[in-house]
C-alpha cells in the first residue's frame, strides 16, 4: 500500500516535472518564424488552451482557399502567414494576412512544395522542390535574389521527393543543405546570396544514399564549439559555424528512401530517427578530444523497436514524444536518456503517421487520415483528451500544424483551416 502511493506520488511529481519543464523549453518568440517553430523543437508557448476536445472539434474561424498544391506548413510573424503551393503557372511563396486573405504571391521555381518558409524581419526565404532558393521582401513580395542548389553547388537529394529543408537564418548567415559532396552544407550571407563558406564531407558510411535529404538544420554548441546539426542522406552530420569545416557523422540510423525528421538537440546530446525498414532512433552525445569531435552512441533502437517516420518528435522535459512506426503514428513517450517506454498504447486514435506539436501541456497528433488528437504531454500515462476530423482532406493529411495565439493551423493543399482552440 505504502509504496503504491510512493509510486503514485512519483507519477505525480514526474508529470509536474515535466508540465515545468515544458514551460522552461518553450520558445520566447510569440511568432513561429520558421519550420517547427521559433527553436525548431515543435513547442508553442501558448496557454489558456482548451484541455479537452468534443466529436466535433473547435470552432473552425475562418478557411482559406486556393494556397495550390503542396506539403508545405505554414510560419507566422509580424501579423502575416507565410506558406507555399503549386498554381497554375508554376510554385509560389505565398503571404496571407491573419483572417487568411492573401497579400501577395512570389513565383519560387516550380511543382508542388515541401519547404516551409523561414521568416526573418523584412525578408522571408523559401525554395522549391528543385532547390531553387529565393529571398522575397516580405512587405512587397519582390524577389530580391536566388540561388539554385544543384547549378551554383553541384547539389542533389537523395532520392525524388524533393528538396524539403526550411532554410535557417542564425545571425547575418542563411544555412542550407545542397547536398553536394563539396556543399553539404553552406552559409550564405542572407542579404545578398553570396557564398560564405561550404562544408566538404568525407565518405559517410555504407547505409543510406548520398545527397541532402528532407530535414531541416538545426543549432548545438556541444563541446563548448557551435555547429549545425543536419540529418542527410547518409545519416547525421555536423559542421563547425564559423568556417563549415566537417566535424563528426553518425551512419546507423540512416535509410536507402528518405531521411526525414528534424534531429532534436539538448546539451551535448542529439537525438535521430528515420522511418522505413532499416531506418531507426539513436541518441548520440557528442564528445570533443583536442580539436576532434566525436558522436557516441547513448543508446539505438532499430526500427521495429523506435522510429518517427516524418512527424516529427518533441522533447518536454526529460521525455521523448512521437508517432512510432513507418506509416504509423502510435503514440509513444520514452525516457531521452535510456530510450526506455514511458507508454506505448498502441495504435491511437487515427491513421498513418502523425505530425506532432505541443503547447500547453498537450500533444497536437494530426494523423494521415485527417484525424487531430489531443494527448496529454506526460510521462505518467496516455491520456487521449479528445479527437475529430478535420474540415476536408484533399490528400495525404501530413502538413505540421501550428498553434499560435489561441488558433489551431492546419494546412490541407489548397484550404488552410483556423481553429479556435482558446478556453471561452
Amino acid at each position: 500500500m505504502r509504496k503504491s502511493l510512493l509510486l503514485s506520488g512519483l507519477g505525480l511529481l514526474g508529470g509536474a516535472l515535466s508540465l515545468a519543464a515544458f514551460a522552461a523549453d518553450a520558445p520566447a518568440s510569440k511568432d513561429w518564424p520558421t519550420w517547427r517553430g521559433a527553436k525548431r523543437d515543435a513547442i508553442s508557448t501558448e496557454t489558456g488552451l482548451l484541455t479537452e476536445w468534443t466529436e466535433a472539434g473547435p470552432e473552425v474561424v475562418w478557411t482559406a482557399d486556393g494556397i495550390g498544391r503542396g506539403f508545405s506548413s505554414l510560419s507566422i510573424a509580424g501579423g502575416k502567414i507565410y506558406t507555399m503551393g503549386e498554381r497554375k503557372g508554376g510554385c509560389f511563396l505565398i503571404c496571407l494576412d491573419m483572417s487568411g486573405k492573401e497579400l501577395w504571391a512570389a513565383p519560387v521555381g516550380k511543382g508542388d512544395p515541401n519547404c516551409t518558409p523561414t521568416i526573418d524581419g523584412d525578408r522571408v526565404y523559401a525554395m522549391d522542390r528543385n532547390g531553387e532558393l529565393a529571398c522575397v521582401g516580405t512587405e512587397s513580395g519582390n524577389v530580391i535574389w536566388t540561388k539554385s542548389f544543384t547549378k551554383d553547388f553541384g547539389g542533389k537529394m537523395m532520392s525524388g521527393w524533393g528538396y524539403s529543408e526550411s532554410p535557417t537564418v542564425d545571425g547575418d548567415w542563411l544555412i542550407v543543405t545542397p547536398g553536394s559532396k563539396d556543399a553539404m552544407l553552406a552559409a550564405l550571407n542572407k542579404k545578398t546570396g553570396d557564398v560564405i563558406w561550404k562544408t566538404a564531407v568525407p565518405e559517410l558510411g555504407d547505409k543510406g544514399k548520398d545527397g541532402a535529404a528532407y530535414s531541416s538544420v538545426v543549432i548545438s554548441n556541444a563541446g563548448g564549439v557551435k555547429q549545425y546539426v543536419q540529418l542527410v542522406g547518409k545519416g547525421i552530420v555536423s559542421s563547425r559555424a564559423k568556417d563549415g569545416q566537417f566535424l563528426w557523422s553518425y551512419n546507423k540510423v540512416a535509410n536507402v528512401t528518405a531521411d526525414i525528421p528534424t534531429p532534436i538537440i539538448r546539451d551535448d546530446y542529439v537525438f535521430c530517427s528515420t522511418g522505413y525498414g532499416d531506418g531507426g532512433s539513436a541518441l548520440l552525445k557528442v564528445v570533443k578530444n583536442g580539436d576532434k569531435f566525436s558522436a557516441e552512441e547513448v543508446w539505438y533502437k532499430p526500427a521495429k523497436e523506435l522510429q518517427n517516420h516524418h512527424g516529427g518528435a518533441i522533447l518536454i522535459g526529460d521525455y521523448l514524444y512521437m508517432g512510432h512506426g513507418h506509416n504509423n503514428g502510435f503514440p509513444v513517450c520514452v525516457e531521452f536518456l535510456t530510450g526506455k517506454d514511458a507508454w506505448r498504447p498502441g495504435r491511437g486514435p487515427g491513421g498513418g503517421s502523425a505530425a506532432v506539436v505541443a503547447a500547453d501541456g498537450h500533444l497536437y497528433f494530426r494523423y494521415q487520415d485527417g484525424v487531430m488528437a489531443l494527448i496529454e504531454a506526460t510521462p505518467k500515462e496516455y491520456h487521449l483528451k479528445g479527437q475529430f476530423k478535420i474540415k476536408t482532406k484533399h490528400g495525404e493529411s501530413w502538413p505540421h500544424p501550428v498553434v499560435l495565439d489561441g488558433k489551431l493551423y492546419l494546412r490541407d493543399q489548397h484550404n488552410l483551416h483556423c481553429y479556435n482552440v482558446k478556453k471561452s
